[in-house]
């Protein structure tokens, strides 16, 4: 699926959505990974858990990308 597909749906189009992979310009972005879809939780909870060790290897978070804070509601 393209980026500019995935930015068309609303929250409730991707809560039905199955996992996919996203791409730019032919160029992988992301995985989404519907995890409201199994109803245990293990699928959730193990993307969950691969993202933290992700996230501890490299990348920016949000405030670093955009260099100013970010109002969390």
């Amino acid at each position: 699926m393209t980026i500019t597909d995935f930015k068309k749906l609303k929250a409730f189009q991707l809560k039905r959505l199955k996992s996919c992979e996203v791409y730019s310009d032919g160029e992988y972005l992301f995985t989404f990974v519907n995890g409201m879809l199994e109803p245990s939780g293990y699928l959730r909870t193990q993307t969950e858990f691969n993202s933290q060790t992700a996230n501890s290897v490299g990348g920016q978070s949000l405030e670093e990308i955009l260099g100013e804070p970010i109002c969390q509601a």
